[in-house]
């Protein structure tokens, strides 16, 4: 579902590399956990998923599809494949809340009829059913966040990834987000959230996969903790599942 293969990535002026050899495989429906102090390359990582930045070396296939194989031009076909939610929600101000759902579906060419079906089960799945005429400056940072997560799963992606979801947000709000996002991975879909909140990272157990220093120093399969400091293993590339439909996938967006 989520494959990185000895990717490494360096920016200019940098004398060490963001990302260092990463091997990485999520499974489909996993709920994982990207741990790290500022500076790990969490950020960096998020962002080769979305294709926001190319690797200087290495393999990343999401969900099928080899990103090598990413053309410039269609690299916003390829993201709306993603769910993507942001710390900072991103929503359009003048907007209502139904309208930035409905948004995101319009982009990705859904007709109104389909829109007018889709937009209110997603808005009563994340509990803004009756929120959706307001605008975001009318809405708490938990219910702008709601909208967000709404806007990311309309599409119903196979993979949500969410950056810092709540480092915005009080407690009471930050665990209603997770549960939200359990939620969501219990229909089926796979997560990758990046957080800095111990508390609810011990309190998911999940898979948890530590960054330093620009390499993966821990990788907990089941009941993980929150942990940031390592000795980094040597990188073992990652197994490579190719499946009947990958080179189809492939061919979609050249």
């Amino acid at each position: 579902m989520i494959l990185l293969d000895r990717v490494t990535k360096t920016y200019p002026g940098d004398d060490s590399p963001a990302l260092d050899d990463i091997s990485l495989h999520i499974e489909p429906n996993e709920f994982v956990f990207l741990v790290g102090k500022s500076g790990a390359g969490k950020s960096t990582l998020m962002k080769m998923i979305t294709k926001e930045e190319r690797p200087d070396s290495g393999k990343i296939i999401i969900g099928g599809i080899d990103l090598d194989f990413v053309k410039k031009r269609h690299i916003p076909e390829y993201r709306r494949r993603l769910g993507v939610v942001f710390q900072d929600f991103k929503l359009l101000p003048r907007r209502t809340v139904y309208e930035n759902v409905a948004f995101a579906l319009e982009i990705a060419g859904m007709s109104n009829k389909e829109i007018a079906k889709t937009v209110p089960k997603v808005l009563e799945l994340v509990g803004l059913l009756d929120q959706a005429k307001k605008f975001p400056d009318q809405l708490s940072g938990g219910q702008r966040q709601r909208v967000s997560i709404a806007r990311s799963v309309a599409r119903q992606p196979k993979i949500l990834v969410a950056d810092e979801p709540t480092g915005q947000l009080d407690k009471l709000t930050t665990d209603e987000i997770i549960g939200l996002l359990k939620k969501i991975n219990d229909f089926g879909t796979t997560i990758l959230v990046t957080t800095h909140n111990e508390g609810i990272v011990n309190s998911l157990q999940k898979r948890v996969i530590t960054l330093k220093d620009g390499k993966i120093v821990n990788d907990q399969k089941n009941n993980g903790i929150y942990k940031l400091d390592e000795t980094p293993a040597p990188a073992q590339p990652a197994r490579v599942v190719r499946t009947p439909g990958h080179a189809l996938k492939k061919r979609i967006i050249q």
